[in-house]
């Protein structure tokens, strides 16, 4: 399969295999199974990978891996309460709470697990708990929601009034938490966090951020845009993912002591989950405490970013203005933005999946550009070239100047209830037959 080899971090990089480039060096034949049908390119350059900052392939973070791969063997033993908690889980968790100056933290094997362990622990332990979830929420934090039983309230995406007006609905004795997140990774949003906490300390309400499209990307230290906005300590819970901008795997949330004991003790997906790997462990610890003191490479990539958005701009490719890391290219049909993902695999040797419901609502279907320090200016050109070429071959107009700027906030967003999504489905099977 195609894989992402990330960048060269000095010359010590050059004796590690695999090497870290922004494009792939694996060699591909016809036979070759690849999403969209057979590829015969032989470097394929990826657009769409998590790994923001290619700390996947750091020769720090490998070499702690395999330190401690070597020190602790390839499994845990066991699950966190009985045989599976090692050094680097407790060396993992006290970084975590480092990085967001709270008490205690908790390490997943994945952030959909941590998000839901949180919510529906809060609701077992706070009787009568109301949880008030931003529209466009990631499905992590509404299978959370919806599976804690307790009552929910929606507010529009980002609209503080609208926020308030829900908050003034419930009695101020009720218990009530304000489910959010900082990046939105499918419009590349960002949460008005200051605001928000201003009217959870108006209402009573705690506050409980999703900050895994930031952590590492955002901050002095790479605590997420609450420390950026200088937020972090009116926040009741933070979790972060350790699988994208730390390039490694695993979730995590960070709280007091309080909460997080509640949490290890009462959450059945923790108390009977598998711990990670120490070597896993090892390896994001070293990429989180790397990441603190290395802002040159924040720095990289918001420089990286901006430029791949002026580049689309100036080319006419239609995108979401957003204030964050996210590059969305609207497509806004779903057969067409697969096949046009085929078409830049298979001819252009560019990878980038196509982004369709239940992801995003049918009719805003998109490719998702992550740029990172690890992508140069060559790949760069090279993108905004295809993607114009693409656009002639399937006969899609281009911007002009005088066109207005697309924001998330003016999209249109057409019918997406599950049966339209199913029925678009369908349509892109019958199109692109396995």
């Amino acid at each position: 399969m195609c894989r992402q080899q990330a960048s060269t971090f000095g010359a010590a990089a050059h004796n590690l295999e695999p090497q870290v480039s922004g494009e792939s060096t694996t060699s591909l034949d016809a036979s070759t199974p690849v999403v969209g049908g057979p590829c015969n390119r032989e470097h394929v350059t990826i657009w769409c990978s998590n790994d923001y900052l290619g700390m996947g392939q750091h020769p720090v973070v490998l070499e702690a891996t395999i330190k401690a791969i070597t020190e602790t063997g390839a499994g845990s033993g066991g699950t966190r309460n009985i045989g599976g908690t090692n050094k680097y889980h407790t060396l993992l968790e006290a970084e975590l709470a480092d990085l967001h100056h709270k008490e205690a933290a908790l390490v997943f094997s994945n952030c959909f697990s941590a998000n839901v362990a949180l919510l529906t622990t809060i609701a077992k332990l706070v009787p009568g708990i109301v949880f008030i979830s931003d529209a466009k929420n990631h499905a992590s934090l509404i299978e959370g929601i919806c599976g804690s039983g307790a009552a929910k309230k929606i507010f529009k995406h980002n609209d503080m009034q609208d926020l308030e007006r829900v908050l003034a609905e419930i009695p101020q004795n009720t218990p009530k938490m304000i489910v959010f997140e900082s990046v939105y990774s499918m419009d590349g949003t960002i949460g008005p966090i200051k605001h928000v906490c201003d009217l959870a300390e108006q209402y009573n309400a705690m506050t409980f951020i999703d900050e895994v499209h930031a952590v590492g990307l955002y901050g002095s230290r790479g605590a997420g845009v609450a420390e950026r906005d200088g937020q972090m300590h009116r926040l009741d819970v933070i979790s972060g993912t350790l699988g994208k901008a730390y390039g490694v795997f695993g979730g995590y949330i960070a709280a007091s002591k309080r909460i997080i004991d509640c949490v290890r003790s009462f959450a059945p997906n923790f108390i009977f989950s598998t711990s990670p790997p120490p070597s896993v462990c090892a390896g994001a610890a070293t990429s989180v405490g790397f990441l603190k003191s290395h802002n040159e490479l924040r720095e990289a990539h918001q420089a990286k970013t901006a430029h791949l958005k002026m580049l689309l701009r100036d080319a006419g490719i239609p995108m979401l203005e957003t204030p964050s890391h996210i590059v969305p290219v609207m497509i806004g049909d779903a057969v067409k933005c697969k096949h046009m993902a085929d078409r830049l695999l298979n001819h252009y040797g560019i990878y980038v999946q196509p982004i369709n419901y239940p992801t995003v609502p049918v009719g805003t279907e998109r490719f998702r550009f992550t740029p990172s320090p690890v992508h140069t200016e060559e790949m760069m050109l090279r993108l905004r070239d295809s993607l114009v070429s693409l656009w002639h071959e399937f006969n899609i107009p281009l911007q002009t100047s005088k066109q207005p700027v697309v924001t998330p906030q003016q999209q249109r967003i057409p019918l997406s209830t599950h049966e339209e999504g199913i029925r678009c489905v369908q349509a892109m099977a019958t199109a692109n037959p396995l």
